[in-house]
């Protein structure tokens, strides 16, 4: 499966890359963002693309061959930015690029359990050495009440409390182990109704986890004060969220720091796909982009 990478145009016009200057891609993913940018910071503009699943770090190699020397591709959070930068000597920085969303190569692999669509063992875990907490772990392990509280935060889920005591009473009869059986315990919890909405009914439940599992939200707040500081004057933050919990931070993280008189927000309300990047890529329809400019 081809992965299309959101908000190119966007990204581009937003990162507004120049000859010779240098960018850090902070989830590389498959290189489509990054691809944009190294047309654009040539001849000796460079690329640091960081990623922390190892097989998102595998399918970028290609812009290694195509681009020579200007790229740079790390195995890594990017919580651990600034670490990074000052080993691979990775100074000025003129632009770093936050992409929160999943590929579909991710979405779609054997043995992750992050889709609903496919059978798999209830991992989540974008690296296998990130930790040692996995989805399974959280359904079968934690209590009723912080499942509950889980499903709430994460992912905002109306039936939070159902649901949860609908996975303790079920894994008494075993443990909980694949994608589908966690679908069926989550069909049993809600409504019919709920089954016919918009979106599947076991979306909002799988996105909690795989938060949950990745310590996504809170990895967000780490790299973007880390983001600011490392940016050279009129260097330019651009990020794209995909669900409201982490726009919010985004938005109030901005907020501050342009109080703080360290950043300029560019643009007051989030940036989002246009109609005609949604018929060709629906996965984009809850895309943000936010931007600021570095003082």
């Amino acid at each position: 499966m081809i992965h299309t990478a959101v908000l190119k145009k966007e990204v581009l016009e937003n990162l507004a890359p120049k000859q010779n200057e240098n960018f850090v891609d902070c989830t590389v993913g498959e290189g489509g963002h990054a691809e944009d940018i190294l047309r654009k910071n040539g001849p000796a503009g460079k690329v640091l693309g960081i990623d922390l699943d190892p097989q998102q770090i595998v399918a970028s190699h290609w812009l290694e061959a195509t681009n020579k020397d200007r790229v740079i591709l790390v195995n890594d959070t990017y919580t651990h930015i600034t670490e990074i930068v000052e080993r691979k000597e990775f100074q000025p920085i003129n632009g770093i690029l936050l992409d929160l969303g999943m590929s579909s190569a991710q979405l779609v692999r054997d043995h992750k359990g992050f889709s609903f669509k496919v059978d798999q063992g209830l991992d989540m875990r974008y690296n296998d050495e990130a930790g040692y907490l996995t989805a399974e772990k959280i359904v079968n392990e934690w209590t009723e009440e912080k499942i509950a509280e889980m499903l709430e935060d994460y992912g905002e889920e109306k039936f939070a409390k159902k649901i949860a005591k609908n996975i303790v009473e079920q894994r008494k009869l075993g443990r909980i182990k694949t994608t589908f059986q966690l679908i069926e315990i989550i069909k049993d919890a809600t409504p019919s109704s709920y089954w016919r909405g918009k979106i599947h009914y076991a979306t909002r439940a799988f996105q909690a986890l795989r938060i949950a599992v990745n310590d996504e939200l809170e990895n967000v707040k780490r790299v973007l004060p880390q983001a600011v500081s490392l940016l050279a004057e009129e260097g330019r933050l651009v990020v794209i969220s995909f669900h409201s919990l982490e726009d919010r931070i985004v938005k109030q993280f901005f907020a501050e720091e342009s109080k703080k008189g360290t950043i300029k927000i560019q643009n007051k309300k989030p940036i989002t796909a246009s109609r005609d990047e949604l018929g060709k890529n629906p996965r984009a329809r809850s895309a943000k982009l936010r931007v600021a400019i570095k003082i």
